[in-house]
C-alpha cells in the first residue's frame, strides 16, 4: 500500500558553514574519510582571543574545539547593515543572516523570486558569548546597550533575517537547548502543511565567543582528551564545535512544480519532553527519547523495517550514548526493524557539538545520505562501548564509507536532544527520481551574475566558472536559475555562450566579459536610436528573432501592415542571409525593411521592460520612431514607409560623402571648390555630409584630397538634397487622409532638431520637408541629452552607425543587433546584456534560459572584512589608541567604530565659539560615527547604508550634544539623504537663533 504524499515536504536549499573544511562539497569528501575535523588550539591564539592565561596553563584545560575560520567575517555591505551595527552584532547573527541568503539562492528563491513565496524564517542561536564580552569589560551607555542587545539577543535574529531578506511569512526564535534547530524543522513542516507560508527557512548557529577550549570537570559532559567518541569505548564526553547551517522547505508537490531538484524529502515530524520521568533536569530520559522516534514514525507513516540510517544525537558522554542507544534500539525494533539493519551516524566526532545547530547538521548528514546512497563512517571509531547493549539491536556503527544497503527506497532517522528533556526527530527519504529533460538545443544563453561590490563579484564569477568546468550543467538551467533564482544586486557581469565550458572561460577571461554597475537611484532613462537607409543587410531580422523574446509577432504584425507582394519580399528579405543584398539596397525595399525591423524591436523592448523615455531616429528612422511615439499608426506609417520608398527609388541617381568636420566647414569648403552639393545631415558637432550628383561628389573629393577626412557612402541616392525633390509630390498625397496625433513618448524631429514633447500637435505634412531638408541628428542628441540628464541609449535596428555618434557625443550607447558578426544572435544577447548591467530591467530569465529549470548552483562569494566591537576586545590585546576609542566609546562619546575616528583621519568637530560646529560638517561626521562609512555625497542614503530608525535617534542625539539643539525626528527621518538631513539641521539651528531669548 503506497504512501499519502501530500503531506511530504522537500529540503530545496541548503547552506552550511563547518568546522575544517571550505564548503559542502569538501565536508563530504571528510566525511566519507572518515576524518576528524577538530582542532588543537594554540596558546599564543587562545591568550590573544581573551583567555586568561591562568585559564589556559590550567592542567585541566582541554584547548580543542571545532574551529569555524572566519567566524568573524560579515558581508555588511550585501545586507546593508551599518558598520557600527555590523561590529556590535553576534557573530552568530551575521553569519546566520549571510547563511539563510546562500540557502534561499540554493533554492532558487533569492532576490524577487523570493517575493513570489510566503516565506517563514526559523531561527536559534546559542548564548551570547559576544554580549558577555562585552558587558565584561565594563558597563555599556544605555544607547549602545540597546543597539548591542538587538544585535546578540536571540529573540531578534529571526525577524531581522526576514528584514533584510524580504521574506513575509511567520518569523519565530527557536530555542530549545541543543536540540533547537530540529525543533525549528518541526515547527516550519507544520507552518507549510497548515498554510502558514508556501517556503520556510530553517537557520541556525552555534558559535561561542571566544571560540575556545574548555575546562574539564570530573564526572562532567566535556571531554577529557579533547576528542567526541559517540557510542566508543573510549567515550570520555563532548567536544564544542562552531558552526551555521541553514535549509530551505517547501511542499513536496510545489517543489517537484517549480524548484530545483530536492536534496531530500522530509517524511514525518515530531517534538517532546522527558517531563519529569528522568533523575535529574540534565539527564537524558529512555522513554521520552523512545517515544518522540515513534511519533515521527507514525507521523511519516512508515515502519521501523524502513529506515536503514539513524544520524544520532551522539555526544559521546558516557551517561547519555547508553540511553540513546537504548531508546532508539527499542523504537526501532517495536517498529519493525531488524537486527544490524540501521547503521549509525555521528556527527559531533567529526565536528563537535554545534549546540544550537547541531540538529540541523545533522539533518544535512542524513540528507547526504540518503541522497549518495553512501554510509560513512563514524569518525575516529575505536571499539563499541560494552556498555551499549548490541546484541538483537537493530543499530550498528559503521567504520568505513560503503554504499548503502539498507531496505529501499532510502531512508534516514535524525535525533536531536536538548538539554532539559526536548527531543525532536525526523524521518527523511531519499529525493525522488529527476525527470527526464528532453535535450535542448546547444544556442546562444545570457548568463548574468551581480554583487554588492566589484571584488565579490570577481569571486563568484570564479566559483561559478570552476563549477562549470567540474560540472558542466546544463547551460539552461545554469542562465534561467542565476537570472530567475537570484537577488539583482548593483555589481553585474553578463556573457553568453553555447556550452558551460564557453561561459566558464569568458566569466574569467579578459575578453567576453560585460561589467556595469546598476545607478543607485534607479535606472537611467533609456534613448531609443532608430537608423535609417545604409545599414539594411539580408537576414537582418534573424538573430532578433532568435533572440530577443516578442520581436517575432511584432514583425509578424507589422508586415501584415504592408501590402501582400511587398510583405512576402519584405519577409524573405528579411529572415534569408542568402537574398539578394543588391535587391535589398533599392530604397523601395530598404525603407520598409528597415522600418519593420526598428517598429518590431523597439515594440518587443518596450514589452521586456525597456521603455524609451525619448526615440531619436536618423531620416528614416524618424518615422519609425513617430509610430512608436504614438503619432502615427501602423498601418498610415507602413503605408507612408512604403510610398516613400518607392518615391525616392524614382529620384535620380546620386552620392553622398561623409565629411570629418562641422556644417560650416563643410559650406564653406563647397563654396570654395564651387561643387553644387548640399549639406544633407549633420550627425555630431565634427561630422556631416554632403549630397548631389554622382559625378559632382567625386569631384568634389578629389579636391579635398587630405584637407579633411571623407568617405564615399554606400547608397544609391543623394538624400535630403534638391535630387529628391521629384518625390515630394508623390510623399503629399500618400498622407492624404493620414492624420498626426500629438506623441505619447518624446521623439526628436529631424527638422527642428529638438524633441516634440508629449501632447505637442504635429502636422503631418511636415513629413515632406523631413525627406528634403537636413537631418538635424546632433541638435536632437544634444536636445535629448539636455532633457534626460544621465541617459543611455541602444541602436534599435541593424548596425552601430548611431551608436558611434552618441558615444562621440558623451551618452552611452549600444547596438542592438550590430551586423557582420558570425554569432549574431550572441550580439543580440550581449546588447541585452549590457542593458542590464547598466541597471535596465531587462527579464535575463528570458534570455537564452526560458526553457531551463532551477539547479543547484554555487552561490554569493561572500568576503566581509573582520569585525570586533571595541566593546568586546580583551583589555589585553588593545593597542593604546584602540583603548582609547573603546573607552569613549563605553561613555558614548566618541567615534566607536574602528573604521572611522582618529584611526581614519576623521576628527571630532569643535564647537566654534557659541555658533558650533558648521552642520555641513558636523552632520558627516556624526554620519561617520553612528553608520560607520566616511565615503559620503550629499545624495548618499541613510537607510541604504544600514541607518534605521534607532540610529535616527542616536543621530539626534549626537546633535543634540553638538549643538544643544533638538533637531525633529520626523524630518530626519523623511530627509533620508546627507544632503536633505544636513538642511533640516541648519533650518533648525536657524530657528533656535531667531527666537527671542526669554
Amino acid at each position: 500500500m503506497s504512501r499519502d504524499r501530500s503531506l511530504d515536504i522537500a529540503v530545496t536549499g541548503v547552506h552550511a558553514r563547518l568546522p575544517g573544511v571550505t564548503d559542502l562539497d569538501d565536508w563530504w569528501a571528510a566525511t566519507l574519510a572518515g576524518r576528524v575535523l577538530t582542532t588543537r588550539l594554540d596558546r599564543a591564539d587562545l591568550l590573544a582571543a581573551g583567555v586568561p592565561a591562568a585559564l589556559v596553563d590550567d592542567p585541566d584545560y582541554v584547548p580543542a574545539r571545532g574551529h569555524l575560520a572566519d567566524a568573524d567575517r560579515f558581508d555588511h555591505t550585501l545586507l546593508r547593515v551599518s558598520a557600527r551595527d555590523a561590529e556590535l552584532m553576534d557573530p552568530q547573527h551575521r553569519l546566520m543572516l549571510e547563511t539563510a541568503w546562500a540557502a534561499l539562492e540554493d533554492a532558487g528563491t533569492a532576490g524577487p523570486a523570493a517575493a513570489e513565496h510566503t516565506t517563514g524564517v526559523y531561527a536559534s542561536g546559542s548564548g551570547s558569548g559576544y554580549l558577555r564580552a562585552m558587558l565584561a569589560n565594563g558597563p555599556l551607555d544605555p544607547l549602545t546597550l540597546d543597539q548591542a542587545l538587538h544585535g546578540t539577543e536571540p529573540d531578534f535574529v529571526a525577524s531581522l533575517i526576514s528584514y533584510k531578506l524580504g521574506l513575509t511569512g511567520p518569523a519565530l526564535g527557536v530555542q530549545t537547548a541543543c536540540s533547537s534547530s530540529l525543533v525549528g524543522v518541526h515547527l516550519a513542516v507544520q507552518a507549510l502543511l497548515a498554510g502558514e507560508c508556501d517556503q520556510a527557512v530553517v537557520v541556525a548557529a552555534g558559535i561561542d565567543f571566544p571560540q575556545a577550549g574548555h575546562l574539564h570537570v570530573p564526572g562532567g559532559i566535556q571531554s577529557v582528551s579533547g576528542n567526541c567518541r559517540p557510542f566508543d569505548a573510549a567515550a570520555d564526553g563532548v567536544v564544542a564545535g562552531s558552526g551555521v547551517v541553514a535549509v530551505v522547505l517547501r511542499r513536496l508537490a510545489d517543489a517537484l512544480d517549480d524548484g530545483p531538484e530536492p536534496y531530500g524529502v522530509l517524511l514525518g515530524t515530531a517534538v517532546n519532553n522527558d517531563g519529569a520521568a528522568k533523575a535529574g533536569y540534565y539527564a537524558p530520559s529512555v522513554t521520552g527519547q523512545e517515544a518522540v522516534i515513534r511519533a515521527a514514525l507514525a507521523s511519516a507513516d512508515v515502519g521501523g523495517e524502513s529506515i536503514g540510517y539513524l544520524e544520532a544525537h551522539a555526544t559521546g558522554t558516557r551517561v547519555g550514548d547508553p540511553i540513546e542507544w537504548a531508546a532508539a534500539s527499542a523504537a526501532l525494533t517495536t517498529a519493525g526493524a531488524r537486527p544490524g539493519q540501521v547503521a549509525v551516524g555521528a556527527l559531533k566526532a567529526a565536528i563537535g557539538h554545534l549546540d544550537s545547530a547541531s540538529g540541523l547538521a545533522g539533518l544535512v548528514r542524513a540528507l547526504w545520505v540518503v541522497r549518495e546512497g553512501v554510509v560513512p563512517p563514524v569518525a575516529g571509531f575505536t571499539a563499541l562501548n560494552p556498555l551499549l547493549e548490541a546484541d538483537g539491536s537493530p543499530l550498528y556503527v559503521p567504520t568505513e564509507a560503503a554504499a548503502w544497503s539498507g531496505p529501499q527506497p532510502r531512508r534516514a532517522g535524525v535525533s536531536s536532544f536538548g538539554i532539559g528533556g526536548t527531543n525532536a526527530h525526523v524521518i527523511v527519504e531519499q529525493p525522488p527520481a529527476a525527470p527526464a529533460v528532453p535535450p535542448r538545443p546547444e544556442r546562444e544563453r545570457l548568463v548574468v551574475l551581480s554583487a554588492a561590490d566589484g571584488a565579490a563579484l570577481t569571486r563568484t564569477a570564479a566559483r561559478l566558472a570552476e563549477h562549470l568546468h567540474r560540472a558542466g550543467p546544463d547551460l539552461a538551467d545554469v542562465a534561467y536559475t542565476l537570472a530567475a533564482g537570484r537577488a539583482a544586486l548593483p555589481e553585474r557581469l553578463a556573457v553568453t555562450g553555447r556550452t558551460a565550458a564557453e561561459v566558464a572561460d569568458r566569466l574569467t577571461g579578459d575578453a567576453g566579459a560585460l561589467r556595469g554597475r546598476a545607478p543607485v537611484d534607479g535606472p537611467a532613462p533609456v534613448v531609443y536610436l532608430l537608423p535609417g537607409q545604409g545599414t539594411q543587410q539580408p537576414g537582418m531580422a534573424a538573430p532578433l528573432a532568435g533572440a530577443l523574446p516578442g520581436f517575432a509577432d511584432h514583425l509578424d504584425e507589422c508586415l501584415a501592415a504592408f501590402d501582400a507582394e511587398l510583405s512576402a519580399r519584405l519577409r524573405r528579405a528579411l529572415h534569408d542571409p542568402d537574398a539578394p543584398a543588391d535587391e535589398l539596397a533599392a530604397t523601395a525595399l530598404a525603407q520598409p525593411a528597415l522600418f519593420a525591423v526598428g517598429y518590431a524591436a523597439g515594440r518587443a523592448l518596450t514589452a521586456l521592460g525597456v521603455a524609451p523615455a525619448a526615440l531619436v531616429g536618423h531620416s528614416l528612422g524618424e518615422l519609425t520612431a513617430a509610430c512608436l511615439a504614438g503619432t502615427f499608426g501602423l498601418a498610415d506609417a507602413a503605408r507612408f514607409v512604403a510610398a516613400r520608398g518607392r518615391a525616392m527609388q524614382d529620384c535620380p541617381p546620386g552620392a553622398m560623402l561623409a565629411l570629418g568636420c562641422d556644417p560650416d566647414t563643410a559650406r564653406d569648403l563647397l563654396a570654395e571648390t564651387g561643387a553644387e552639393l548640399a549639406v544633407a545631415t549633420v550627425n555630431s558637432a565634427d561630422g556631416c555630409t554632403v549630397a548631389g550628383a554622382v559625378e559632382e561628389v567625386r569631384r568634389f573629393a578629389d579636391r579635398l584630397g587630405d584637407r579633411v577626412f571623407h568617405r564615399v557612402l554606400r547608397t544609391s541616392h543623394a538624400f535630403h538634397s534638391a535630387l529628391v525633390e521629384p518625390a515630394l509630390p508623390a510623399l503629399d498625397r500618400a498622407l492624404d487622409g493620414v492624420r498626426a496625433h500629438p506623441p505619447a513618448v518624446p521623439y526628436a524631429s529631424n527638422l527642428t532638431g529638438r524633441l516634440v514633447q508629449p501632447g505637442e500637435p504635429v502636422d503631418a505634412r511636415s513629413y515632406v520637408a523631413q525627406a528634403r531638408r537636413p537631418v538635424r541628428f546632433a541638435d536632437a542628441l544634444a536636445d535629448t541629452m539636455a532633457r534626460l540628464p544621465g541617459c543611455v541609449a541602444v541602436e534599435v535596428g541593424p548596425g552601430r552607425v548611431l551608436t558611434g555618434l552618441a558615444e562621440a557625443a558623451g551618452l552611452p550607447a549600444v547596438p542592438l543587433c550590430p551586423l557582420r558578426t558570425d554569432r549574431p544572435e550572441g550580439e543580440v544577447l550581449a546588447a541585452l546584456g549590457t542593458l542590464w548591467t547598466w541597471g535596465q530591467p531587462v527579464p535575463a530569465g528570458l534570455l537564452g534560459g526560458a526553457d531551463g529549470r532551477l539547479a543547484h548552483l554555487p552561490g554569493y562569494a561572500f568576503g566581509g572584512r573582520r569585525w570586533l566591537a571595541p566593546e568586546a576586545t580583551p583589555p589585553a590585546a588593545r593597542a593604546p589608541a584602540d583603548r582609547a576609542v573603546a573607552d569613549r566609546a563605553v561613555s558614548g562619546r566618541a567615534d566607536t567604530d574602528p573604521a572611522v575616528g582618529e584611526r581614519a583621519g576623521v576628527d571630532r568637530p569643535q564647537r566654534s565659539g557659541a555658533g558650533g560646529p558648521d552642520p555641513a560638517v558636523l552632520v558627516p561626521k556624526l554620519w561617520a560615527e553612528v553608520l560607520g562609512h566616511t565615503d559620503l555625497a550629499d545624495d548618499s542614503d541613510f537607510f541604504a547604508l544600514g541607518g534605521d530608525s534607532l540610529l535616527i535617534t542616536q543621530l539626534a542625539r549626537r546633535v543634540h550634544e553638538e549643538l544643544g539643539l533638538r533637531v525633529p525626528l520626523r524630518e530626519m527621518l523623511a530627509g533620508r539623504t546627507l544632503g536633505r538631513q544636513t538642511a533640516v539641521v541648519r533650518d533648525a539651528l536657524r530657528r533656535d537663533r531667531a527666537r527671542p531669548e526669554s
